[in-house]
């Protein structure tokens, strides 16, 4: 029996009823840069393995897609992990294109990202939070020089779950401004993608950076409010589409969201189209 996730009445009714926000979504999601699988460890999450992402991506229409394991983020040493992740992936890698994670505070994390390329990496995971970087941690500036030099973009969640919701026992506080700005001012050249920010945060970054530092740093939409508060569009008209590409944040989040929000988008961005990481 094929297991689908539940279908939300408004996105399907967004996705299908506007001709030009179906046009613009087919061009700004190409790519899900924004995917998981594993289990998580403070919830059930249901369908978090890849035939059911695959499926999923198939019916949002997404072609290819970045994708995670969720365990990693919460265990010291992720490169088991990274291990499962690769095995997990192997039959489906001409969709699902393995972001492992590399830990540069770990022995022998070279190495690490060494196989990450071996196994076709697209993109490296890191988190800062859980890890207890601070701000400016050369660390994490290490690893952006390693990733910009080796062409990989680094992937940096802002978080998994709302603060309301989260368990009593997950006190990981959320990736901070100030480790963003740190960052893109390091001036490392890596392309840093940020996903799972707000408005808010997006808004305190993005004004508090230079031009040439905003260069470098990407959001996705997974967290970005659609109407009625129309965070997504406000944001698409003040710094702009090719700062954006498209995220989903499954399983954790539904994926019809962000296509209904871009189908829901008013006239003035309706035919937008988001970056392409592919073409980095």
């Amino acid at each position: 029996m094929t297991v689908r996730e539940p279908p939300s009445p408004r996105a399907s009714a967004a996705a299908s009823s506007s001709p030009v926000a179906q046009g613009a979504f087919s061009r700004s999601a190409q790519l899900d840069v924004h995917a998981y699988v594993g289990p998580y460890p403070w919830r059930q999450v249901p369908h978090a393995d890849a035939n059911v992402l695959i499926r999923v991506l198939e019916r949002e229409g997404v072609h290819r897609a970045w994708v995670g394991y969720l365990p990693s983020a919460f265990h010291r040493d992720p490169n088991p992990g990274n291990t499962a992740l690769y095995g997990t992936l192997a039959p489906h890698r001409d969709t699902l294109f393995p972001a492992p994670v590399v830990r540069p505070d770990w022995p022998g994390w070279p190495r690490e990202l060494a196989r990450a390329i071996e196994e076709g990496a697209a993109a490296i995971r890191a988190y800062p939070m859980h890890w207890g970087f601070p701000a400016g941690s050369s660390a994490l500036t290490e690893l952006g020089a390693a990733c910009s030099e080796r062409r990989l973009p680094l992937l940096l969640t802002v978080r998994f779950e709302d603060a309301r919701q989260r368990h009593p026992h997950d006190v990981t506080g959320d990736l901070t401004a100030a480790h963003i700005r740190a960052l893109a001012r390091a001036r490392t050249a890596a392309r840093v993608v940020i996903l799972g920010a707000g408005r808010g945060l997006i808004e305190e970054v993005h004004w508090s950076l230079t031009p040439e530092e905003r260069a470098w740093v990407w959001w996705d939409i997974s967290w970005i409010w659609g109407p009625p508060e129309d965070d997504l569009a406000h944001l698409l008209r003040a710094v702009g589409p090719d700062r954006f590409v498209y995220g989903a944040a499954w399983p954790l989040r539904l994926a019809q969201t962000p296509r209904a929000n871009l189908a829901l988008l008013p006239e003035d961005v309706a035919t937008v189209s988001l970056a392409d990481p592919w073409s980095w």
